[in-house]
């Protein structure tokens, strides 16, 4: 009896086993074709700064490149700065002007070349005034967007400059202040010092998007919330804005890519897939009827168990432009393209870090098709001279 226990418990072990090999099938192998150095994965925690964290992290790659040296650059300097500006937008324009957490690239950009910048360690970490070492800015913004607000909105026909004061008190409170001067290395600097020992051209970066309702190889304020100070891209063809992603990665250059991550294929292991889910209801198993009775999350776990398998829309101009138009596809999150893979399969995936800390199941790295990203990019910010270059003399620059 105890001998069949025996056998039967390994048995059991073993068909277990082999159920699990077969659950992992579908589990991609990355293979890395192309790695470009980035500095270490952040987190940006409770705080809605991607768009600091993402951009900063493409410049210190580019600093990387072009100088060899590693640095840190302080998102919460940048925060500081573009809060600041941002409410005075937004009292100037009484109130018709969105002031939130979000941002873009293009606002990192400005900064840098307005006010200069600092490393991590010229400002105290974000959060540490109220005993948190990690940004939370769940406090901080229910504080400042009312004090906005009723600046913004106040019915008197003349208002003082002292608010302008009142809300820069209320960031550095939360933030930390400004350094005017600081020491780097043995040496003092200011931050646009600072940023002028760096090594880059700032002149050298452009944003490019890709939608049908403004002319191609013109440029024009991509018109989204978080884009405030309506900063242009240049359009460009879809193919053609995946060619240049391209281009720059075998050229050794990264992308501060800005997009939409809320679609069912993006998944917190790590995987950004364009699911075609007409196509995945017959692979689960699943026909019509019975996958509307499905929950959400019901859906994406069998729609994640496809894994590498899982089939993909085939992207197009037209239906960017659809989306775009019908709010489904929206800027809600900033990462930095900066490696290309393959999966067992021989798909491409981008290599993109993140900056919830080490997240997923490739510690901070999302793998993203290119069908997703054809797809879901809004824009993303490059070194011009990443761009092939018959594309940049259609762009004339």
């Amino acid at each position: 009896m105890k001998k069949i226990l025996t056998l039967a418990l390994l048995a059991c072990m073993a068909t277990n086993a082999l159920a699990q090999e077969e659950k992992n099938d579908n589990k991609p192998v990355f293979t890395t074709v192309k790695e470009l150095p980035i500095t270490s994965v952040k987190d940006q925690n409770r705080s809605g700064t991607c768009w600091a964290y993402s951009t900063l992290s493409f410049f210190e790659s580019e600093i990387l490149k072009k100088t060899g040296k590693s640095y840190d650059l302080c998102e919460m300097f940048v925060a500081n700065k573009d809060y600041l500006e941002r409410g005075e937008l937004t009292v100037r324009m009484h109130g018709d002007s969105q002031f939130s957490q979000g941002g873009s690239a293009g606002d990192v950009l400005i900064i840098m070349k307005n006010h200069g910048i600092c490393p991590e360690d010229a400002m105290p970490l974000p959060g540490t005034m109220q005993g948190d070492s990690l940004a939370n800015f769940n406090e901080f913004f229910s504080v400042m967007e009312p004090y906005v607000n009723a600046v913004a909105k106040n019915s008197a026909k003349k208002i003082s400059n002292q608010w302008k004061v009142g809300l820069q008190g209320i960031i550095d409170a939360y933030l930390g202040k400004c350094p005017e001067e600081f020491m780097y290395e043995g040496k003092k600097y200011t931050p646009k010092s600072f940023m002028a020992s760096l090594g880059i051209d700032l002149n050298d970066y452009v944003s490019i998007t890709s939608y049908t309702h403004h002319p191609f190889y013109t440029s024009f304020a991509v018109e989204v919330q978080d884009n405030w100070r309506w900063d242009h891209s240049y359009n460009v063809p879809m193919d053609e804005m995946m060619q240049i992603i391209d281009n720059a990665l075998e050229n050794g250059y990264t992308v501060a890519w800005g997009g939409d991550v809320s679609e069912e294929g993006f998944t917190r292991k790590g995987l950004g897939i364009a699911y075609d889910t007409k196509k995945a209801q017959s692979l689960t198993g699943s026909d019509a009827a019975r996958w509307l009775k499905l929950s959400a999350s019901e859906k994406k776990s069998k729609l994640d168990s496809l894994g590498i398998n899982a089939p993909e829309i085939v992207p197009t101009q037209e239906l960017r432009q659809e989306r775009f138009d019908n709010w489904e596809l929206t800027d809600d999150h900033g990462m930095h393209i900066y490696g290309l893979a393959k999966d067992q399969n021989g798909k491409e995936y981008y290599m993109v870090k993140n900056s919830w800390g080490e997240y997923g199941d490739y510690k901070g790295t999302w793998y993203m098709t290119k069908a997703f990203v054809a797809a879901n990019t809004m824009d993303f910010l490059i070194n011009k001279n990443a761009i092939p270059k018959a594309i940049r003399k259609k762009l004339g620059i």
